[in-house]
């Protein structure tokens, strides 16, 4: 319900802004320029729920994917994964290529790519071409984010931060519809309207883009680093292979594929790093990799991804492995996170010129811990009761610390806005993905799977205590921003 009403909202905001903006002469220009914002919000917040609900809605559609297509569930699952993965490698390539030449440009291209891709997902015939399909509409998915923020960047002037703290919202609401919603066309049509649904909302898209969304001014042109994205992409999808082949099986931790795959890893991040640095134009400045506080926040970024949105993504197997919750109720305990999110996100983006960026990275951080501890405790009433609990408070710390966190190195270099949101989620799916392959590996191990992911939840609330001291270095904001 409140999800319906939320996108029932961004509906009529769209459609009163436009009804507004398109009438010039009724409008005194001051009103018709806050209209203008409110429009330019809104369209790029399309973009945003799009690529939110489908990081969540293909998880039900899994034993129907596997069925169809006649695919083992390893290679089904395969369409989280690799969604994960396109995006970690879209979103910083398209934050510098969209400073390079200009946001809303960046912006309709992902919808595009996101669009087309999409239809082809829906019509795969088989499950190699679903994972390619899939992998494809990642990457417009991954730069939706850094062209809409330095598109509302462009827009908001001084009201920036606060814009860009409103997107916190987005995505939790996204985690609400997309398992419904993917629930409802397996249940009632077939899981290929997971993706087919996206096509006529990425055409709307692209056309209210091209027609609201004014042009931004441009950087001087110049090459897209392809070795960068190929050395990262490297990286990534070694680290991610090891890990995985390592849970499968009696595979044992000197297995010659483990210990080559992890080795390739530690191989391609020492290059990546080293190309950074001694290349011209890297698509990733070296120096938003560990200068001027940005180091810092990589780090913390990352340790958040894999405690916070590891630990998202594995509430529901703990519901079903520990206390035998059904799959539907425990899927729906996402819903409690994301209620205590929104609940208090959009505040404390409103606030965050009085507070700073510190303490409500403190205040939620030790808020998202004590969540995880709940949950992990023995339940002390109704299992289900007890898990909404503690996956609420845990959504309320991560609903006043992501606000902080998302703006807390763009004031470092203004004119980057873009490329910083692109590293700041390739960091963060980089933790939840390393996260989500390390505990399954260590499940798939266990005689107690319920018992052993109650232990890793107190290990993601001790890492997120553990980035405390960190959070009290990091740069805090100058008066009048």
């Amino acid at each position: 319900m409140l999800a319906s009403k939320q996108v029932l909202s961004l509906s009529v905001s769209i459609t009163g802004a436009v009804a507004k903006v398109s009438q010039p002469d009724r409008v005194p220009r001051e009103g018709q320029q806050k209209d203008r914002r409110k429009l330019i919000f809104a369209i790029v917040s399309i973009g945003l729920f799009m690529a939110s609900i489908d990081q969540t809605i293909v998880a039900t559609a899994l034993p129907a994917i596997e069925k169809e297509l006649h695919a083992g569930i390893n290679w089904s699952s395969w369409t989280i994964s690799v969604y994960a993965l396109g995006q970690v490698i879209a979103a910083p390539m398209a934050g510098k290529i969209s400073d390079m030449y200009g946001r809303k440009k960046v912006f309709m291209i992902a919808a595009g790519v996101f669009t087309l891709s999409s239809l082809c997902c829906g019509f795969a015939p088989n499950i190699t071409f679903l994972l390619i399909a899939r992998f494809i509409q990642a990457l417009g998915g991954g730069a939706f984010m850094p062209s809409a923020t330095g598109i509302v960047a462009d827009h908001f002037g001084e009201q920036r931060d606060r814009a860009v703290g409103l997107f916190t919202s987005i995505f939790p609401i996204g985690g609400i519809v997309g398992p419904v919603v993917g629930g409802l066309f397996v249940s009632y049509w077939t899981w290929r309207g997971i993706f087919l649904i996206n096509v006529p909302i990425g055409i709307v898209l692209i056309l209210l883009t091209a027609r609201f969304i004014p042009s931004s001014a441009t950087r001087p042109a110049g090459r897209v680093d392809i070795t960068g994205v190929l050395l990262l992409a490297g990286l990534l999808v070694t680290a991610m292979f090891g890990i995985t082949y390592l849970g499968s099986g009696n595979v044992q931790f000197y297995d010659p594929v483990f210990l080559i795959s992890e080795a390739a890893a530690v191989g391609f991040g020492w290059l990546f790093v080293r190309h950074s640095r001694t290349d011209k134009a890297p698509f990733i400045p070296y120096e938003l990799l560990h200068g001027r506080g940005f180091g810092l926040m990589n780090v913390i970024n990352y340790l958040n991804g894999a405690a916070a949105l590891g630990f998202a993504a594995l509430v529901p197997l703990y519901a079903e492995n520990r206390y035998g919750i059904a799959a539907l109720g425990a899927g729906t305990l996402l819903t409690a996170r994301a209620v205590g999110m929104i609940a208090v996100a959009g505040l404390a983006a409103m606030t965050l010129r009085r507070t700073g960026y510190r303490w409500p990275m403190i205040i939620g951080f030790v808020a998202l811990a004590g969540g995880m501890v709940l949950m992990a405790i023995p339940a002390h009433f109704s299992p289900y009761a007890w898990l909404a609990l503690g996956a609420a408070v845990s959504g309320i710390g991560m609903g006043i610390a992501v606000p902080a966190s998302n703006n807390a190195s763009l004031q470092l270099a203004p004119d980057q806005i873009a490329a910083i949101t692109g590293l700041r989620g390739m960091f963060r799916q980089a933790g939840a993905i390393t996260a989500v392959s390390v505990t399954t590996a260590v499940l798939a191990r266990s005689a107690h799977p319920g018992i052993t992911q109650a232990y890793v939840f107190v290990v993601f609330a001790v890492i997120l205590v553990a980035l405390v001291p960190l959070v009290r270095l990091v740069p805090e904001h100058h008066g009048g921003w």
